[in-house]
C-alpha cells in the first residue's frame, strides 16, 4: 500500500511510518512531499496521506488527534501500547500538550534531532524505527497483562 506525507519527518510523521510498518502494512511505500502537495497528491497516485492538510488523516482531526493516534484508535485500538505510546506522541506532537505526558518532551528533542543525523525523510524513517522498537518494548514490559486497548480507553476518558 502507498502512503504519503509532509517532507521532514519529525514525531508524528517518524512514529506514524513505524506504525504503519510495524502493525499495518510490513510492505509499506512511502511518499515525501511538500505539505501542499499531499492532498492532491494522494489522490493522484492512490496513496493514503497522513499528518498534512486535506490528507485522510491530517495533522489534527476534528476530535484533535493527531495521525499517529487516529490509526490506533481507528484499527489497533486493542492493543494498551499501542495506546499509550498514542498518549506520548500525541503529547510531543501537538504543540501545549508537552506537559500531558512525561515523556513527550524527549520524545520531541530526540525526534527534532533525526534531520540532523540522516540524509533523508526515508532513511530517518528506517534508522528512528528503532526508537519507536525500544519504546514499545519498554512500555509493554510495563504493561499488565490483563490490560486491553478497550481498558486503556476506558481509563484514559476516565481520568
Amino acid at each position: 500500500m502507498k502512503w504519503i506525507t509532509r517532507q521532514g519527518i519529525r514525531v508524528n510523521r517518524t512514529a506514524t511510518c513505524w506504525l504503519i510498518r510495524r502493525f499495518l502494512d510490513p510492505e509499506a511505500e512511502f511518499t515525501f512531499v511538500p505539505a501542499d502537495q499531499v492532498a492532491s497528491m494522494q489522490e493522484e497516485i492512490g496513496a493514503t496521506g497522513f499528518d498534512a492538510p486535506g490528507a485522510t488523516y491530517p495533522h489534527k482531526d476534528e476530535q484533535g488527534l493527531c495521525s499517529f493516534t487516529a490509526l490506533v484508535r481507528e484499527r489497533l485500538s486493542g492493543d494498551p501500547v499501542l495506546w499509550e505510546m498514542a498518549r506520548i506522541v500525541q503529547a510531543a506532537d501537538i504543540r501545549g500538550q508537552w506537559a500531558d505526558h512525561p515523556a513527550a518532551r524527549g520524545l520531541q528533542l530526540i525526534s527534532r534531532g533525526f534531520p540532523l543525523v540522516t540524509n533523508d525523510d526515508h532513511e530517518t524513517a528506517e534508522r528512528a524505527a528503532f526508537v519507536y522498537d525500544a519504546l514499545y518494548a519498554s512500555i509493554k514490559e510495563d504493561t499488565p497483562s490483563n490490560m486491553t486497548g478497550e481498558t486503556f480507553e476506558r481509563e484514559e476518558r476516565e481520568a
